[in-house]
């Protein structure tokens, strides 16, 4: 899947559940740019990093992220 044909847009509420859980901007960032991507179900998407995990949503040509996570090691 081609990251750059989609413009990502992040939820307010993943942004807030990023700084609860000391995820800073500049992994977010990081890990939308360079993760891997990992289709799943119809609709979703995961940007997987080394230390984080970003979930969005497919909804016409926007990447909706809905959560963002910590990686469990």
């Amino acid at each position: 899947m081609d990251r750059t044909k989609y413009e990502i847009e992040i939820k307010h509420h993943a942004f807030i559940r990023a700084t609860q859980r000391k995820i800073s901007p500049d992994l977010i960032e990081n890990c939308i740019k360079s993760g891997k991507v990992k289709k799943f179900g119809k609709n979703h998407v995961k940007f997987i990093s080394r230390s984080t995990i970003c979930v969005g949503e497919l909804v016409g040509l926007k990447i909706k992220i809905i959560t963002i996570e910590g990686r469990k090691k």
